[in-house]
């Protein structure tokens, strides 16, 4: 027969029973003979209470980590619920200004199609506009289907934007007023007197646009309304175009010149009215 070493091993019942009989047999001889087992009292104290106490105190560290991680969690998790209100509060602040610049654009647009009351008018949206930060050259969504013509004249903000160059039959490309090729004869509503409006891309940067050709003697000043002149060959006359300022005599003491700040805001242009009547021509006998 084979030696195995599992043959002098105890069974893990034999085990307990020996060390139940142990325990018992030691709170008994405690009962019965306090005298002799105080030194072991006395041994279990020194030994055995300081390692409860650590025990004790490294139990109580436990609990305050755990308590300690599951305030993190809870921080973490109403962090996250701040995040999601925060974010939550500045969509609806972002689509209630949305909704308030739509709100003034349509009321401007409700405001200026009063104002020209008298003639036909086609709503258009910007659909396109070139390379440049200002809408100098732009496409709208309206063509010949909807009745745009060539020369054409368009509005929006508080006045001129520009006329139409091209036609197609669900577009039209406009061109404004601000451009390099652009120039709109114009008229100083208070006084009557004629000018020259001259587009420039590079001026606009600077919040103008060079009027020219006013006669010297004319008595315009600063603050005075420019209006399209009732001899443009394509613009419809009494169209507000802006204001002028630095009105100033020229060095050849011949005409006068000044800046215009124009009513439209060229670099936020959204939607526009197109007039659906053309500059008619005088016919000559």
């Amino acid at each position: 027969m084979k030696y195995s070493p599992n043959n002098n091993r105890l069974s893990p019942k034999i085990l307990f029973i020996i060390l139940c009989v142990l325990c018992l047999g030691a709170v008994t001889a405690s009962a019965l003979f306090p005298n002799i087992t105080s030194p072991f009292q006395t041994i279990a104290g020194v030994t055995v209470v300081p390692m409860q106490k650590g025990i004790n105190r490294i139990g109580t560290e436990i609990g305050k980590f755990f308590d300690q991680f599951e305030s993190i969690q809870e921080l973490q998790a109403e962090n996250e619920e701040l995040q999601k209100r925060v974010d939550n509060l500045l969509l609806e602040n972002h689509a209630l200004s949305q909704d308030q610049n739509e709100l003034e654009r349509l009321r401007s647009l409700y405001q200026l199609d009063k104002k020209y009351s008298d003639y036909d008018k086609v709503a258009a949206s910007i659909i396109s506009s070139g390379s440049s930060n200002w809408f100098n050259t732009f496409i709208i969504d309206k063509g010949k289907k909807d009745g745009i013509k060539k020369n054409m004249n368009v509005i929006a903000g508080s006045g001129l934007v520009g006329i139409v160059t091209e036609v197609g039959p669900n577009h039209a490309q406009v061109r404004s007023i601000i451009d390099d090729s652009s120039n709109v004869a114009a008229m100083f509503s208070r006084t009557s007197d004629f000018c020259i409006l001259v587009g420039s891309q590079k001026q606009i940067e600077e919040g103008y646009i060079n009027v020219i050709n006013i006669n010297k003697d004319a008595k315009v000043k600063d603050g005075d309304e420019l209006v399209t002149s009732p001899t443009s060959s394509k613009f419809l006359p009494g169209i507000t175009i802006g204001y002028v300022k630095d009105v100033k005599v020229e060095s050849s003491n011949l005409e006068k010149s000044a800046k215009l700040e124009p009513v439209v805001d060229f670099k936020h242009l959204r939607e526009v009215f197109v007039i659906k009547e053309l500059k008619e021509q005088p016919k000559l006998n």
